[in-house]
C-alpha cells in the first residue's frame, strides 16, 4: 500500500490540531473542514488547506459524509482521519471513503458496525471467554419478560440502549416496583436519541470502577495493548478525569484484563486504535463493557507512560504496516493524569456555560501538556461539546503527578465563562482520589457544589496573575517601541532577514 500524502481531518477543535501535528511531523499535508462556526478556528488556520463545508449544526456539516467526501477529492487528500465523536464510529463514513478509494484512519467498516451494537459486541467476544456482566444477551421488548430476567438477575439492575452512548436511554433500578416506569422511560429516550428503543437488562455493579485498555491491531493480525487508563471520575456518566496507569490494578490483574482486550479486538478482526472497556467491582472482578473502534479523547495519558504517538502509529498502520514492536517490548514508565477543562458550570449541575474566553494563559513547565482548540479572545460555541481544553500531567509517580496537575490547574488562567478548573482541583485534593479509593459514583458521594466555596484560588493569587499579566503587556508594548525607533519602524530581527 502507498504511503499517505494528504490526510483530511473530518473533525473539529484539539483533536483536529493534534492530528495534523503528528501529520506535519510525517511529512504528511492537511485538510481541514469547518462549519459556519468555526471559520476563524486555530485548526482552520494551521491545516494546508481549508474546505468549507456548512452551516454551524454539526448535522449540516460535520457530519455530511456526503461533503466530507467530496472535499476530499476536491483536494486530492488519500486519506481521512475522523478523530472522536461525529462520525468517527459510523460504518457507513468508513465504507464510503473506502469505496471512493479513500484510506480511512481506523478500523474496518466491518468492525465498527460489530462493536456499535453493544448486544452484537457481547455476543462476538463471549467466543472468547471474555467475562460479561450477568444479563440479557438479545434486545428485550416484551416488558413481562424484561421484568422476569431482571428478577433472575437480582436488583439493582442497570437498563442500557443497545445502540447507546453518552449515558442516554441508560436507567438504574433499585427495586422492582420502579421497574415499568424505568424501563418505558429508557426504551423511549434510546428511541429519541439513535432511533432504536432496543435495550438490554443486566446486574448493576453498586461500587465499579470504570477501567479501559487502549488496544492496537494492524491488517497482518497482529493485536497488542498499551496497558489501562482509570476513568472512574465522571459527571452524567461522561468522564472528567483519568490517569493511567490504574492506581488498583496488580500485575496479574493487568495481564488477564489485557488479555482479554486482545481477545475483544480479536473477536472483530480488529486493526488500528482502539479502547476496550470494562467495569471492575470492589472485589477486582472485572467485565467486559464495550469497545470503542476510535482514538479516545484520553489517549494522551497513555502516549504518555509508554513514550509512542497514537496518531502516527494509526497512519503507519493505515498504510498497512505491521505494528514495530511486541507485547513484551512494552511497559510503564511514570503515570500521567490527565483533566477534561469545560465550559460548565459545576455549581449549577455542569449545565454549559457557554461565552468568550476574556482571559485564556496555559499552564505551562516540564511534565506539562495542553490539547486544546482556542486562544484568548475566542468565543465557545453553543453548537458543539464545550471542552475547551485537555490538561495533562506526568511525572515518576501518581503523587507527584496528582501535585503537578494541582500547580497546572493553578496557573490556568481563564475568565469569561464557568470551568470545570474548580471541579477537578476539589478531584485532586480529596483523599478519595488520592488514596485511590474511589469508584464511578465520586461525584455523587462527595461533591457539592458549596465545596467549591470552601477551597477557592486565594484573592491574593489572583490579584498577583493579573498584575503580571499587565506587566507582560506593559513590557511587549516598550519592547516594540524600542524595536520601531532603532529599526525605522521594523524590528532588528527583520531588519537583519532583509540585509
Amino acid at each position: 500500500m502507498p504511503k499517505i500524502q494528504k490526510i483530511l481531518v473530518a473533525n473539529r477543535g484539539e483533536i483536529a490540531l493534534r492530528v495534523m501535528r503528528s501529520a506535519r511531523e510525517m511529512g504528511i499535508k492537511t485538510v481541514a473542514v469547518y462549519s459556519e462556526a468555526d471559520r476563524e478556528a486555530l485548526h482552520v488556520r494551521y491545516a494546508d488547506e481549508a474546505v468549507f463545508i456548512g452551516p454551524p449544526a454539526s448535522s449540516e456539516s460535520y457530519l455530511r459524509m456526503d461533503k466530507i467526501i467530496a472535499a476530499a477529492k476536491q483536494t486530492g487528500a488519500d486519506a481521512v482521519h475522523p478523530g472522536y465523536g461525529f462520525l468517527s464510529e459510523n460504518e457507513d463514513f468508513a465504507q464510503l471513503a473506502a469505496d471512493a478509494g479513500i484510506i480511512f484512519i481506523g478500523p474496518s467498516a466491518k468492525a465498527i458496525e460489530l462493536m456499535g451494537s453493544k448486544l452484537a459486541a457481547k455476543a462476538a467476544v463471549a467466543k472468547f471467554n471474555v467475562p460479561l456482566v450477568p444479563g440479557t444477551s438479545e434486545p428485550i421488548s416484551d416488558l413481562t419478560k424484561a421484568k422476569k430476567i431482571a428478577a433472575e438477575v437480582g436488583y439493582p439492575i442497570l437498563i442500557k440502549a443497545s445502540a447507546g452512548g453518552g449515558g442516554k436511554g441508560m436507567r438504574v433500578v433499585d427495586k422492582e416496583s420502579d421497574f415499568e416506569e424505568q424501563m418505558e422511560r429508557a426504551t423511549s429516550e434510546a428511541k429519541s436519541a439513535f432511533g432504536d428503543g432496543s435495550v438490554f437488562i443486566e446486574k448493576y455493579i453498586t461500587k465499579p470502577r470504570h477501567i479501559e485498555f487502549q488496544v492496537f491491531g494492524d491488517q497482518h493480525g497482529n493485536v497488542v495493548h498499551l496497558f489501562e487508563r482509570e476513568c472512574s471520575i465522571q459527571r452524567r456518566h461522561q468522564k472528567v478525569v483519568e490517569e493511567a496507569p490504574s492506581s488498583v490494578l496488580t500485575a496479574e490483574k493487568r495481564k488477564l484484563m489485557g488479555e482479554a482486550a486482545i481477545n475483544v479486538a480479536k473477536a472483530c478482526g480488529y486493526y488500528g486504535a482502539g479502547t476496550v472497556e470494562f467495569i471492575l467491582d470492589d472485589h477486582l472482578d472485572f467485565y467486559f463493557l464495550e469497545m470503542n473502534t476510535r482514538l479516545q479523547v484520553e489517549h494522551p495519558v497513555t502516549e504518555m507512560i509508554t513514550g509512542l504517538d497514537l496518531v502516527k502509529l494509526q497512519v503507519k498502520v493505515a498504510e498497512g504496516e505491521p505494528i514495530p514492536f511486541k507485547q513484551e517490548d512494552l511497559k510503564i514508565n511514570g503515570h500521567a493524569v490527565e483533566i477534561r477543562v469545560y465550559a460548565e458550570d459545576p455549581a449549577n449541575n455542569f449545565l454549559p456555560d457557554i461565552g468568550t474566553l476574556k482571559t485564556y494563559n496555559r499552564p505551562q513547565g516540564i511534565g506539562v501538556r495542553v490539547d486544546d482548540g482556542f486562544e484568548q479572545g475566542m468565543d465557545i460555541p453553543f453548537y458543539y461539546d464545550p471542552m475547551i481544553a485537555k490538561l495533562i500531567c506526568y511525572a515518576d509517580t501518581r503523587a507527584n503527578a496528582i501535585e503537578k496537575m494541582i500547580r497546572a490547574i493553578r496557573e490556568y488562567d481563564i475568565t469569561g465563562l464557568q470551568t470545570t478548573l474548580g471541579f477537578c482541583l476539589f478531584v485532586m485534593q480529596h483523599e478519595a482520589f488520592r488514596s485511590g479509593n474511589f469508584d464511578t459514583r465520586f461525584v455523587e458521594n462527595y461533591f457539592t457544589p458549596a465545596v467549591l466555596q470552601q477551597n477557592p484560588v486565594a484573592e491574593e493569587e489572583m490579584i498577583a496573575a493579573a498584575l503580571a499579566v499587565m506587566l507582560q503587556q506593559q513590557e511587549k508594548v516598550v519592547m516594540a517601541e524600542t524595536a520601531s525607533a532603532s529599526t525605522g519602524g521594523v524590528s532588528k530581527w527583520k531588519a537583519n532577514r532583509l540585509k
